[in-house]
C-alpha cells in the first residue's frame, strides 16, 4: 500500500527537499549569493538594502527552478534587470547566468563542508517503490544531482536521471514547464498518465499538473500545503513514509 492510484506505474521524484535535505544548503547559498549582489546594488544604486528572504522569496521565485530562472525571476520581484550573458560567464559577472554560477560555486563549497543529509521517510518509501515494481526516476532543476544522488546513496534505487545538465543538452524548459518530468517518464518508458510526481516546490507540482500526470504529491517541508494543492497537488503529505498503508486514492 502505497498510497497512489492503482493504475500508476511509474514514481518520479525531484530531488532537493524530497528525497534529499540540501534545499536548505540551496536556500543558504542562495541568501549568501543575492544578499552580496543586494548590499553592492544597493551602495550602487542608493536605494535601501533589502536582505533576500529565505522563506517567501526562496519559495516563490526560487526553488524548484533552473538557477538562471531563479536568479530572474528573484530580481524581477525587486525591479532589477541584468543582461542574461552566456551559461559559461564566470561567477564574477554581473550576468543573469554569472550571478547563477555564483550561487553553484557557493553551492558546491557548502555540499563539501555540510554533506549531503536524506529524508529517512524519503528512503523508506523509495525502497517500498521499488520493492513494489515500479519504475523509479529523479527529476531535478539541479547541475548537480547526479553528484548529491551519489552521495546520498541513492544510486540503487533510482533507474534515471533528468537534471539541470540534461536539460540544458536537451533544450528543455524549466520548471513550471512540464519538460523535465515528461522527459523522465519518456525514460522509463511510461505514459504521464501512468506515473506519479513528487514535488515539494510550487514551480514543480504546477509542472507535475501541466504534464497530465496521474497524480501528483506535494511535500510540505515548509508550511506552504495551501499553495501546494493551489498549484496543483492531488495530495499533500508532510514525509512520504505517510502514503504507506494509505488507502488507494480515487
Amino acid at each position: 500500500m502505497l498510497g497512489l492510484p492503482a493504475d500508476v506505474t511509474a514514481c518520479l521524484f525531484d530531488l532537493d527537499g524530497v528525497l534529499t535535505q540540501t534545499a536548505r544548503v540551496h536556500n543558504a547559498a542562495w541568501a549568501q549569493t543575492f544578499d552580496i549582489f543586494l548590499k553592492r546594488h544597493a551602495e550602487a544604486t542608493g536605494e535601501p538594502f533589502r536582505p533576500f528572504d529565505p522563506g517567501p522569496d526562496y519559495n516563490r521565485y526560487v526553488d524548484g527552478r533552473p538557477r538562471a530562472d531563479g536568479v530572474r525571476s528573484f530580481l524581477a520581484s525587486r525591479g532589477i534587470t541584468l543582461p542574461e550573458g552566456s551559461p559559461d560567464d564566470p561567477p564574477e559577472a554581473d550576468t543573469i547566468n554569472g550571478v547563477g554560477n555564483r550561487k553553484n560555486v557557493v553551492l558546491l563549497d557548502r555540499l563539501r563542508t555540510v554533506g549531503v543529509e536524506v529524508y529517512p521517510g524519503s528512503v523508506t518509501y523509495l525502497r517500498a517503490v521499488a520493492d513494489a515494481g515500479l519504475r523509479r526516476a529523479v527529476v531535478s532543476a539541479s547541475a548537480n544531482c547526479r553528484e548529491v544522488v551519489a552521495a546520498a546513496g541513492l544510486e540503487p534505487m533510482l533507474e534515471a536521471r533528468i537534471d539541470g545538465v540534461i536539460a540544458r543538452e536537451q533544450g528543455l524548459r524549466g520548471k513550471p514547464h512540464p519538460d523535465t518530468f515528461l522527459a523522465g517518464a519518456k525514460l522509463l518508458g511510461v505514459d504521464p498518465s501512468r506515473a506519479v510526481v513528487f514535488e515539494d516546490a510550487l514551480a514543480g507540482v504546477a509542472a507535475g499538473r501541466a504534464g497530465g500526470f496521474r497524480y501528483v504529491v506535494g511535500v510540505d517541508r515548509v508550511g506552504q500545503a495551501d499553495e501546494l494543492l493551489a498549484h496543483g497537488a492531488d495530495i499533500v503529505v508532510t514525509d512520504l513514509a505517510d502514503l504507506i498503508d494509505r488507502g488507494t486514492p480515487a
